[in-house]
């Protein structure tokens, strides 16, 4: 596939037989159970089927659909494995794979891109790609002065197939709006509209690389790759090795699960004092454990921008909430908009609501298990019960956002990865005001 799917009408229809088909396969799941096939069975064959629709039509579309399928993959970890299991594999897929672009769409982007001689930039360029992402594709090369570069080239159509997918996604507000009440939903949309489109200009993502290059530089923790070059629609950058978490997810020791846990709650919480950005795009495939005992970060396309480090806001709502004092609580999520004026809340039932969450802090370490979020997320996602009531009466203030998703999004590899992690200790040193 040369393009990504830009008219609105056929990413439309691409996303529409995904229920269309899920309703097909149950029609015909009928039939096979009045044949005398056990419910299980069928139940089993639809949902790998389903799965396997989900990931093919996401990976065609690439875009903002791309994007929904990654973000959603981190959150497998909550799904009850009975159910999760066949879309384990499709939505992990979803981290690191999409159908590539032919060599002939490559050379004309880097033509446009690079200049007519581009190819003298380069000692060698491997048109096979070494890897895929949700509006590009990497491949590996050569630089002129021997260095091994990492060339990240940006889909033809991205550009209008990712706004048009958040047009979609604006046009669900009110939907959304119906779902959570406490919310308000269309400042949270608008917000994660603006930074999805920072991503479509490389030259922003290679200024946000090199700030967290700067503030990595030397690390005993972390790499992060100098940028090399970079335009619009291409950027070059320090070719890097390791083995991706997705596979330490799948087949990691003990001993790896734990220090890419380690590194990881690290750099998340780290990275906002030390570079005044949040890497906002926290899934598996943007994450490497090298063989010197090192994390490698990739892809700086999404990021809050956090001048002052996190916000000290939340370190007290965490040391709050950890010490049980609900009327505090309340009293600061008022002044912080977390709860919406006129809604009443009983101090209680706030605290019980969020108390569950901040469990990785009760203890020096923490063992993040998927039963564990799964527990989570079927505490809030009963509508029958007070704790799910209470959370769909919370707001979320759209400065919050990305580092609400990004906390989430950390916390779902942990749990993958089955980590052990001395979660604390680093929130103490790198949270403001959880230590106050």
């Amino acid at each position: 596939m040369s393009e990504i799917p830009r008219k609105a009408v056929q990413r439309t229809a691409k996303l529409a037989s995904l229920p269309l088909g899920v309703a097909g396969r149950v029609v015909g799941g009928w039939g096979k159970r009045l044949a005398g096939r056990s419910s299980e069975e069928v139940s089993a064959e639809l949902s790998a089927k389903t799965a396997e629709q989900l990931f093919a039509v996401l990976g065609q579309l690439k875009g903002g659909a791309m994007k929904f399928g990654q973000a959603l993959s981190v959150f497998e970890a909550a799904v009850p494995d009975e159910l999760a299991e066949p879309y384990r594999e499709a939505l992990t897929k979803l981290q690191t794979a999409a159908p590539p672009m032919p060599a002939r769409t490559v050379h004309r982007v880097l033509v446009e891109q690079l200049g007519t001689s581009w190819v003298k930039r380069f000692a060698s360029f491997s048109d096979e790609p070494a890897a895929s992402a949700s509006i590009g594709q990497v491949h590996r090369a050569v630089w002129h002065d021997g260095r091994d570069v990492a060339v990240k080239v940006q889909y033809p159509g991205a550009d209008e197939a990712l706004q048009a997918d958040l047009k979609q996604l604006l046009r669900f507000s009110r939907l959304i709006q119906a779902i959570m009440p406490g919310t308000e939903v269309r400042p949270l949309l608008e917000e994660l509209r603006d930074r999805y489109l920072e991503e479509l200009d490389y030259r922003t993502e290679a200024d946000n690389q090199r700030a967290f290059a700067k503030a990595f530089d030397g690390d005993r923790n972390v790499v992060v790759p100098r940028v090399v070059a970079s335009a619009p629609r291409v950027m070059v950058t320090e070719w890097t090795d390791g083995v991706p978490l997705s596979h330490i997810i799948r087949s990691g020791t003990v001993e790896e699960r734990d220090l890419a846990g380690r590194l990881l709650a690290e750099f998340h919480f780290s990275a906002p004092s030390r570079s005044g950005l949040l890497h906002a795009d926290p899934h598996p495939g943007n994450f490497m454990l090298g063989d010197d005992g090192r994390l490698r970060v990739l892809d700086f396309g999404a990021v809050a921008r956090l001048p002052e480090g996190l916000p000290r806001t939340l370190g007290l709502m965490t040391r709050i909430a950890l010490d049980g004092r609900s009327a505090d609580l309340v009293d600061l999520l008022r002044s912080e908009h977390f709860i919406r004026p006129g809604t009443d809340l009983r101090a209680q039932d706030v605290l019980d609501y969020l108390a569950p969450f901040v469990e990785p802090l009760r203890t020096e370490t923490f063992h993040f298990t998927r039963k564990w979020l799964q527990k989570q997320a079927e505490r809030v996602g009963d509508l029958r019960s007070p704790d799910s009531q209470t959370g769909r009466s919370l707001n979320l203030p759209p400065q919050y956002l990305l580092i609400h998703r990004v906390t989430l999004g950390a916390t779902g590899i942990l749990c993958q990865l089955d980590a052990t992690v001395p979660t604390r200790s680093i929130v103490e040193q790198w949270q403001p005001g959880f230590a106050d």
